[in-house]
């Protein structure tokens, strides 16, 4: 390694703030990219971008809010250009498994001239605790626009020990990885996991997309983000993910995380924990 920095963007997120931890555990120099960070990253915002890519070699990125939303193409162009043009070489991008959209984002980045690596990772573990999906587990009921559609729901340590090798490894240049846990479960199934290791009832209900979309509308949720959510739970989830892959052992020598290895360990935090 060199005296560069490891530039992680969403360096503060799911994936991307563990992949900053296993990289400082190895000695290895990071700038986080976020918009809290010092020099501030903002995908949204060009004038920030110079700044985080200075004395940077390599980059871990992670595009917000996701590679789906409408513009991600053209931005992952312009930033993957800007990052050669500085001398930055080693790119690897989080994409996701079964978009096209984010398959046109990775075709953008690859046109750069980078040495990359593609990650394609299914739905996270983590969207249960960590993501939109935690508070309906905390309720105690969850409510989507899913019933028998299976996904090979994956850890985000998984995805973060993978793209920790794709950084320091030459040896990823050029693949795309698609990463999913060991097995396919319907979004039922992991509610009934996590109620099982948490003991408690939660209950889990299919709902029409629509009245969803409308629900999150009336939280709150801003539209792009309501839009998006549409988008995956209609045209991501309709069984096209619904298989299993040998990547996570291919790069890594062991079979990924067990999704109630997950739900185990997860409950012992008490996040799922009903508030007093």
């Amino acid at each position: 390694m060199t005296d560069k920095l490891t530039l992680v963007l969403g360096g503060t997120g799911k994936t991307g703030r563990r992949v900053a931890a296993r990289l400082q555990e190895r000695g290895v120099a990071v700038r986080i990219g976020a918009r809290s960070a010092s020099p501030s990253f903002d995908w949204t915002d060009e004038a920030t971008w110079a700044t985080a890519l200075a004395n940077v070699d390599r980059i871990y990125v992670c595009f917000q809010p996701d590679l789906a939303v409408p513009g991600s193409v053209e931005i992952i162009a312009k930033f993957s250009r800007l990052a050669v043009d500085a001398g930055i070489k080693r790119l690897v991008l989080l994409s996701g498994r079964g978009e096209d959209e984010a398959e046109a984002a990775e075709r953008a980045l690859q046109a750069s001239g980078a040495d990359c690596t593609i990650i394609r990772a299914s739905w996270f573990f983590e969207n249960f605790s960590e993501g939109f999906l935690a508070d309906g587990i905390v309720s105690g009921s969850v409510f989507l626009p899913t019933d028998e559609v299976t996904e090979p729901f994956i850890s985000c340590d998984d995805i973060a020990d993978v793209a920790v090798a794709a950084l320091l490894d030459e040896g990823h240049v050029g693949q795309v990885y698609s990463l999913t846990g060991p097995r396919l479960m319907t979004f039922a199934d992991a509610v009934a996991e996590i109620a099982a290791a948490a003991n408690r009832r939660i209950s889990y209900q299919s709902v029409p997309v629509d009245d969803f979309a409308a629900q999150l509308k009336a939280d709150g949720v801003p539209d792009d983000y309501v839009e998006l959510i549409r988008y995956l739970f209609t045209s991501v989830l309709d069984g096209r993910n619904s298989s299993v892959t040998s990547d996570v052992e291919r790069v890594l020598g062991r079979r990924p995380r067990d999704f109630a290895t997950y739900a185990r360990e997860t409950a012992a935090t008490g996040v799922w924990s009903i508030a007093a």
